[in-house]
């Protein structure tokens, strides 16, 4: 499986549209943080729109075609660049998203703005991925390449959130969810992203050490073993890690192996001692010792936090359906 799938298969990922925007000059949106597990985004339809770094500097220009994602969750803000005081907005229910509006006339910006949820520990996501990731959807939606495919699904959701169909809601968020996996293969082939998971697997000799790590997560990796798979010297490839990820490939193992760790933890069949095995300890008081210092907690109470959180799903679930029937 490619490193990418694997991913999704470990960390699931759900996609939203919460808004569609039409906005005449001026206008302002403030948006966020949102809540810990989601990741926002904002594909422009039509027209400009100036997005302020949380970080500071300078704002990025985004065009027609351009969709940008915000791993870091921040406070965000976008505007037209007029630095007039905005207009009033009104936000009105269509039948399976909001509309968002002001009653501007020039220069209309047409922005989808949604959220992604990831399940937790977002540590991979979280940590791996730049602050802000900005891609180009292709000019034309039948190309091959990935950006003409993510210009087509682009263009779906905009005929989905334009017509309001039966189904609409399910179309847009499994859409949305397929724009996460679209948007980080595209920038994993554009090799200008900023360092992070997606410029180490886009490089050509490190992409296998990658593609290894996901795969075999439980096997007993040396350096040397990954030097090999890259065909470079340990102290390169050391090095590059360091450049292109800003972390050492024990690091990165060890993030993957404790993101398996508190999925096979959700299973209560499952003992601690053959997590551990499952993800390449050697003795349980090892694994032990490795979860705790990374995830903050023992298994056990890892284990049990996730039980408690399922209960409460079962039992809300529940109590709706309870209410349904009256």
């Amino acid at each position: 499986m490619d490193w990418l799938s694997r991913l999704f298969e470990m960390m699931p990922v759900h996609g939203r549209l919460d808004l569609r925007c039409s906005y005449g000059t001026p206008w302002r949106i403030d948006q966020g943080p949102g809540e810990a597990n989601e990741i926002p985004y904002h594909a422009v339809l039509a027209g400009s729109a100036m997005l302020d770094n949380p970080a500071g500097g300078r704002p990025l220009q985004l065009k027609a075609g351009d969709i940008v994602l915000l791993p870091g969750n921040p406070r965000h803000i976008m505007h037209d660049g007029s630095g007039a005081a905005p207009l009033t907005v009104r936000n009105r229910a269509s039948l399976n998203f909001t509309i968002s509006e002001n009653p501007g006339s020039d220069q209309r910006l047409d922005l989808l703005c949604g959220h992604f949820s990831i399940a937790p520990p977002h540590r991979l996501l979280r940590n791996y991925l730049p602050p802000i990731l900005v891609v180009r959807a292709g000019a034309k939606a039948g190309q091959r390449d990935t950006a003409g495919q993510l210009a087509g699904l682009v263009a779906l959701m905009r005929g989905e959130t334009t017509d309001d169909q039966l189904g609409g809601r399910a179309m847009l968020n499994a859409l949305s969810t397929a724009m996460f996996a679209l948007v980080l293969r595209l920038a994993s082939e554009t090799g200008d992203t900023p360092p992070g998971l997606l410029t180490l697997a886009g490089h050509p000799r490190l992409a296998p050490v990658v593609a290894a790590m996901f795969n075999e997560p439980a096997r007993a990796w040396t350096l040397p073993e990954f030097a090999q798979l890259a065909n470079m010297s340990r102290a390169t490839l050391a090095r590059q890690f360091q450049e292109k990820l800003g972390r050492s490939p024990s690091d990165l193992l060890t993030d993957i192996r404790m993101t398996l760790a508190t999925n096979e933890l959700r299973k209560s069949s499952i003992s601690t001692g053959a997590v551990a095995e499952a993800v390449g300890y050697l003795s349980e008081a090892a694994f032990q010792r490795a979860f705790k210092s990374h995830m903050g907690i023992t298994p056990a109470q890892w284990r049990k936090a996730a039980q408690t959180s399922a209960t409460v799903d079962e039992l809300g679930l529940e109590k709706s359906k309870g209410d349904a029937g009256h």
